[in-house]
């Protein structure tokens, strides 16, 4: 809980459930798949085929107008 106010919740300004309901969505999506976890070694959870490797132009995925990014290497 504390992880999506403070990245989230916290900096937004939320009309109604559908928005809250989007942006939480939208937090959980980033979370598994897009942010690193200490715990893990500093790993995805669930990382994306075509964005694990080392070589390639990098390329940034936005999320919730660019609160959220997420920055990979294009295979």
């Amino acid at each position: 809980m504390r992880t999506i106010k403070e990245s989230c919740l916290e900096r937004m300004i939320l009309f109604g459930e559908e928005s809250l309901r989007t942006a939480i969505g939208n937090f959980v999506a980033h979370y598994h798949t897009e942010r690193n976890h200490q715990g893990l070694g500093n790993r995805l959870i669930l990382p994306q085929a075509g964005h694990v490797g080392a070589a390639g132009p990098i390329q940034r995925s936005r999320r919730l107008g660019g609160m959220l990014n997420y920055y990979y290497r294009a295979a």
